[in-house]
């Protein structure tokens, strides 16, 4: 977790400075004025536009990069598959036959240490991703269900559903900033700028907080809609009532799994019971929710 948190802390660093040095770029090339803290509209919007892209889309650029120096997973390949057993080689040659069938760059296939029956796919393209299983599930899985997850985690490749997220997070915050911008200019005209600029600051801070956790209620609907289309997706490779089945199976584990709550990989699978509340900001149904789905869906 501690070294999670220090390449949480790296990263965010690096963006910061990254960020300073576009908006030097902008500001000094084609003389336009960015600032966080200005009565100008254009400039505050620019400036959100500026921070998120880059803050979103950079983060998906390292996502790989990040994900291999989180977890202390091991890279599979043709040359070392026969060292990780026949369950292995069944995601392997999954992952394989799947990116072959729909014209895609095989992606990275990578194994990792974890007491969570788990899988994720990250990566910032369709020709630039990786698909990792935890081994706690190739434990706990059978041959055909192994194969039910890699189906859905490669759906999620299929689908750019790393790059669509990226996207509507990229939106959803511009607004945020720019919104709180505004408003927190109104106040500060409102009370003729008598409370100067920790006035505007508190404002702006609190404003931000609660725009973020409106803007997150949509982004978690979106996340919890990709998810039933990954669902949808895996099972145009295989019967609807196999896919059920391994949902089914999922749910026998949910008084099993410890949900790891320091992931920061871009997809994975959930397994853990939430009440109505936390599902709101889950970026996974309930597997109810999707077994549902998948038994209202005809293929």
């Amino acid at each position: 977790m501690l070294k999670r948190i220090f390449l949480f802390l790296l990263t965010n660093i690096a963006i910061i400075a990254l960020i300073s040095v576009v908006i030097f770029i902008v500001e000094n090339v084609f003389g336009i004025s960015i600032s966080w803290y200005s009565t100008n509209y254009v400039s505050i919007f620019i400036y959100a536009l500026i921070v998120w892209f880059t803050w979103s889309f950079l983060s998906l650029a390292i996502s790989r990069w990040m994900a291999k120096r989180a977890y202390s997973i091991v890279l599979v390949d043709r040359n070392n598959l026969w060292e990780f057993g026949e369950k292995m080689k069944i995601v392997y040659e999954t992952v394989e036959n799947l990116a072959q069938n729909n014209h895609i760059q095989m992606p990275e296939v990578w194994i990792y240490e974890s007491a969570d029956p788990n899988a994720f796919a990250t990566g910032p393209s369709k020709n630039k991703s990786l698909v990792a299983v935890s081994s706690w599930l190739l434990d706990l899985m059978n041959k055909e269900e192994i194969e039910w997850v890699i189906w859905h985690e490669m759906a999620h490749i299929l689908n750019w559903d790393m790059v669509t997220m990226t996207l509507l997070q990229w939106v959803l915050n511009t607004f945020v900033v720019f919104i709180s911008r505004i408003l927190a200019n109104i106040f500060d005209n409102v009370t003729d700028g008598k409370f100067w600029a920790l006035g505007y600051f508190l404002v702006n801070l609190v404003l931000q907080i609660v725009l973020w956790l409106l803007a997150s209620l949509i982004a978690m609907w979106f996340s919890r809609h990709r998810e039933f289309r990954a669902d949808e997706g895996s099972a145009i490779y295989v019967w609807k009532q196999k896919m059920i089945a391994w949902l089914k199976a999922l749910q026998k584990m949910q008084n099993i799994a410890a949900e790891d709550k320091w992931s920061l990989a871009t997809m994975q699978i959930s397994t853990k019971k939430r009440n109505w509340f936390m599902m709101l900001f889950s970026s996974h149904p309930d597997l109810e929710d999707r077994i549902k789905n998948l038994e209202e869906k005809s293929f």
